[in-house]
Order: structure tokens, then C-alpha cells, then sequence
């Protein structure tokens, strides 16, 4: 198979060379650049490569061509290329058309002429973008391979982690793949013994646990050090801000993640709010570009390893490890976050990865290609996974309790769905029963004003509902309301505005400080925090001079 391409179209053939000079400059040894002087020129090349099935990874195309625009073009080429990246190519007078087509959710990003100098104004922009794309790409050629069936929750909890750690793989369908076999016997295994994953070298691990497949991928399970300045529990928006702001001002900072960086906001297939990325960009993409930002500060991530008990021990907090080991610091942030809440109806805990999923990620959308997907849930996260299903799945239907999208969603994404031809919204409806055997077979949902009940054919149902904290093994250490969130600073002074039981400081507990000195909280954990990505990250942020302040 070819590198994948970069496909680039203007009718000027000056700015054509110079884009393919500067693009070869920095993205030869990955991709090959490929060159058209028009609309129609371009779609014959896309044509026979489709024909050839040859990966495009990305489309640049210029907006000012004459017969077909590069905004046409490129959602145009969408049927040939549902995955590759788009960028329109634009002078200072067509941000309104790049506007626009960002707001359909046609393009990726825009890059305005001229790009001089190249290192500052299109390489940055490239780099994010074709990381993202060679993350979510599938080839033949992958070299970790997963082995077993579409329904095996197993399979689900494996993909999700590797998704999550940016690891790209191939998932072999042993139902629909006959390599998926010849593979099997030649490792001398029969279906009875999966999933198994094989790895590049050739190794192999049937049926393994997530820290297995840590250690062969060679991710950092174990502290380097016995003692840090800072850890930091939880690796979402606010944990990964903590270690970048902790880092970055020199404190030695350790961070410990359950699963995978981004904590929920990882799983989120669009966050487009976010101040300075005006295209939008995925919960992966941003966990991606944090850990990086932390790591070059010299911030320390392990993962996955669960924290499972705190220990004071005068002016020293410990950490204990699901593993037994035990590290020591002088302050602990917990941003842990929190998770979807369970949905409570018959049938549905024998089902979980096999048809119902909590939450959901970007590699979860493309299993659902053409079947018909509903989403439990109004708020933000199940709008955005909507949107974004709504481009691989037949059709997509919203099963909200509210009577409309209004009471918890943001207006953008209202707009968004009512603009989606193939999104339905039932409002006043909740999933009362789901039934099947071996994986989701339908769903029974109930409209609470009419009480009308309808038992619907349903091979995927996301939940997106309520969030609770990861907090059960901390209440006996940090005092927490009654829903589990930790409190802090002014919620933690009684009536009269005394100090919390046990506080043996003169001074008030700062304000994300919780009821034990130089432990701090940040983020969705946090009682009375504001469940939005910004949020959490201003407050892990906050809580590093915060922190300071304490040290000092």
C-alpha cells in the first residue's frame, strides 16, 4: 500500500508548487504529496484512488477556483474520503466562507494566504491535525492487532484503552475476517481463547488485563521516584492542567491516571467551545496535546494505576497503589473526576460492551457504520457523541427525559442536531427494559406524558446520564456532600464560619483546599464545581499557586 496522501488543489499553480515544496519539506518521509490544478481535477484523482483504495489523509483546497469552489470540493469529496482531514486555503476576504463551513462541520481548520513563514503559520496547524488523523487510521498494516468478535465486552474495554492512549491497531473480527482464523492457527489457539493481541514482535497475550498490555507497550506503570513535590490524582482537564502549570514552575510532579489521560472530557468526539480552537477539537486531541505539554515540562504520567488509599503523615501525604506500592509528596491534588451514572433497568448489566456503553469514543462511531444508534441522554456529552455518530450510523435517536434540549444542552449544539437530517430527538422518553442474548438485540422506551410503550430493534444504545465521583475510597480521609463531591474552602466553614473538625491551621482553608491541609481538589470532583472543560481546567490551574502558597 502507498503512504497515505496529502492532496492539494489550486488553480495557481505558483501557490502549488510552493505548498508542495513546503509540505515535502516537512512530510515526505509519512505521506506523499499529490497535486491538481482544479476542482474536477482534483475529484479524478480521488476517484482512482478510491477505486485503488489508496489512504488520503488529508485535502487542501483553495476556496477562490473557478467552477467548483474549495469548499465545494471538499464536501463533495466526502463521499470518497469520509475520514480524511479537510482545510480550505483562503485569502484574509473569505474567513467568512471558512467560518461558515466550520460551523456545518464541512472542514477541519483554514490556513490563510500567504503561510510565510511555514514553521509558524501552516506546520504547527499540519502536525495536530495529522496526528489526529494517523491516530483514528486503520490500515492492513497496523501492527498491533486485537483478535475476537464485535459483542465481547472484553474486546470493548481493550479497544477503549488503547484508543485513549493514542495507540493505533487493528481490530480483527474473528466472525467476519478469515485472517482472523489463519492467524489464530497459527499461534496454535482456537476461538474458545480470546481476545488475543498481538503485538509487533511478533508476542502475543490471550485474554489479558489492561496492565499487561501497558507493560508490553512499554507505558510508565511505576513512579520513577519515591517522593514528589506535587501528585496528582486523575489525568482530565483539570489534572492535566495541574501538571502542566505544576511542571512548568518547578515543582517535581507526578501523575497518576486509572486509565488513560483525558479523564470523561477524553471521551467526548467534539468539544467546539473551547476558547482558541475555533474548528473544534476531539476530548482525545486535547488529552494528546496536554500530555505532551506536560511531559515537556517534565511532568511524570503513569497509567494505568489506581490510587487506592491516602495516608497523612504529619506534613507528608502518601499514596497507595492498587498494586500495593507507595508514593509520598508534600501536596496532593485529586481531580479524579467523575463517571456516567449506571442505568438502573432490567437486562441491562449482562449487556454492558456488548451493545450498551457508557460514554462513548471516537473508534466507537465507525463500528456503527449504517445501523441505527440511540443515545440516553440531553446534556452536552450525548450532543456532541449524536453529532458525531450521526456521520457513520444510519440514523441516530436522542431519548431525553426532559421535555426539550434546552433545560441542559448548549445552543450550539441544539442548532447542530436540528440541522441533522438523520438525528431524532425523543424528549419525555426514557429506556425502561433492553433485551438480548448475547449482545443488545432492542430496547423498550416509554414516553412519560402519552405513556405510550414502544419496544424498538437497537444493536448500540449509548448512555450519557448523570455523573458521580470516584471518591468511595476517600470519604474516611477528606470530609465530602452527601452525593460523594469533595468539599473545599468557604464549603467547608460550618455555621459561624468555624474551621473544619480536626483543622489545627490558624489560617481558613484556601479555597480548593479540602478539609485536610495540602490536599487540594480541582475539576468535576469538586462539589459546586462548573461541569465544563474550561472550568476545570482554570481551576487545575488555580490550584497550582494554590498549592505554592502552601509550600511557602
Amino acid at each position: 500500500m502507498e503512504k497515505p496522501a496529502i492532496v492539494i488543489v489550486d488553480d495557481t499553480p505558483e501557490i502549488v508548487q510552493q505548498l508542495k515544496h513546503d509540505l515535502e519539506q516537512k512530510y515526505s518521509d509519512r505521506f506523499r504529496i499529490i497535486e491538481a490544478f482544479s476542482g474536477q481535477q482534483a475529484l479524478d484523482i480521488l476517484t482512482k484512488l478510491s477505486v485503488f483504495n489508496e489512504p488520503v489523509a488529508l485535502l487542501i483546497a483553495d476556496e477562490q477556483m473557478p467552477k467548483l469552489s474549495g469548499s465545494d470540493l471538499l464536501r463533495v469529496s466526502r463521499e470518497l474520503f469520509p475520514q480524511a482531514k479537510r482545510i480550505l486555503l483562503i485569502s484574509y476576504t473569505d474567513t467568512h466562507a471558512a467560518v461558515h463551513e466550520i460551523n456545518e462541520g464541512r472542514i477541519d481548520y483554514y490556513i490563510v494566504k500567504p503561510w510565510d513563514p511555514p514553521e509558524q503559520c501552516l506546520y504547527p496547524a499540519l502536525d495536530d491535525i495529522l496526528t489526529g488523523w494517523l491516530i483514528a487510521y486503520d490500515p492492513s498494516l497496523t501492527p498491533l492487532r486485537v483478535i475476537d468478535h464485535r459483542w465481547s465486552p472484553k474486546l470493548y474495554k481493550i479497544g477503549r484503552f488503547l484508543a485513549r492512549n493514542q495507540v493505533p491497531y487493528q481490530w480483527l473480527d474473528i466472525e467476519n475476517r478469515p485472517d482472523a482464523l489463519r492467524l489464530l492457527e497459527h499461534l496454535n489457539l482456537n476461538r474458545r481463547k480470546l481476545p488475543v493481541v498481538i503485538f509487533p514482535d511478533g508476542s502475543y497475550l490471550v485474554n489479558p488485563e489492561l496492565p499487561q498490555i501497558a507493560d508490553k507497550l512499554k507505558l510508565k506503570t511505576h513512579a520513577e521516584k519515591p517522593f514528589y513535590d506535587l501528585i496528582i490524582i486523575g489525568s482530565g482537564p483539570a489534572g492535566l492542567a495541574a501538571a502542566v502549570y505544576g511542571a512548568s514552575e518547578g515543582l517535581s510532579t507526578l501523575l497518576v491516571e486509572r486509565e488513560a489521560p483525558g479523564g470523561q472530557a477524553g471521551l467526548s468526539s467534539r468539544i467546539e467551545n473551547y476558547l482558541g480552537f475555533p474548528t473544534g477539537l476531539s476530548g482525545g486531541e486535547l488529552a494528546r496535546r496536554a500530555v505532551v505539554q506536560a511531559e515537556r515540562f517534565g511532568a511524570e504520567i503513569v497509567t494505568p494505576q489506581k490510587a487506592c488509599r491516602i495516608k497523612v503523615n504529619g506534613q507528608y501525604r502518601s499514596v497507595i497503589m492498587q498494586d500495593k506500592s507507595e508514593v509520598h509528596c508534600h501536596t496532593l491534588l485529586l481531580a479524579c473526576g467523575v463517571s456516567y451514572c449506571q442505568l438502573d433497568v432490567p437486562g441491562i448489566s449482562a449487556l454492558v460492551g456488548a451493545g450498551v456503553y457508557y460514554g462513548a469514543s471516537v473508534s466507537e462511531a465507525i463500528l456503527c457504520k449504517d445501523e441505527d444508534v440511540y443515545i440516553v441522554g440531553g446534556a452536552n456529552s450525548a450532543g456532541q457523541a449524536a453529532i458525531y455518530f450521526s456521520k457513520y450510523a444510519r440514523s441516530v435517536t436522542m431519548l431525553v427525559r426532559a421535555d426539550s434540549l434546552a433545560k441542559d444542552m448548549s445552543w450550539y449544539l441544539i442548532n447542530q442536531i436540528n440541522h441533522t437530517p438523520n438525528i431524532m430527538v425523543k424528549t419525555n422518553t426514557r429506556v425502561v427494559a433492553v433485551h438480548g442474548k448475547q449482545h443488545l438485540e432492542s430496547i423498550t422506551i416509554v414516553n412519560d406524558q402519552s405513556h405510550g410503550e414502544q419496544t424498538l430493534p437497537a444493536a448500540s444504545l449509548f448512555i450519557f446520564i448523570g455523573a458521580e465521583p470516584h471518591t468511595g475510597w476517600l470519604k474516611r480521609t477528606l470530609k465530602c456532600d452527601e452525593k460523594g463531591f469533595i468539599l473545599t474552602g468557604p464549603d467547608l466553614m460550618s455555621a459561624g464560619h468555624h474551621k473544619p473538625e480536626h483543622w489545627q491551621l490558624e489560617r481558613d482553608p484556601f479555597y480548593l483546599e479540602t478539609s485536610v491541609p495540602g490536599i487540594f481538589a480541582a475539576g468535576d470532583v469538586r462539589h459546586g464545581s462548573i461541569k465544563r472543560v474550561a472550568s476545570s481546567v482554570g481551576e487545575g490551574s488555580m490550584a497550582v499557586l494554590l498549592i505554592h502558597r502552601y509550600l511557602g
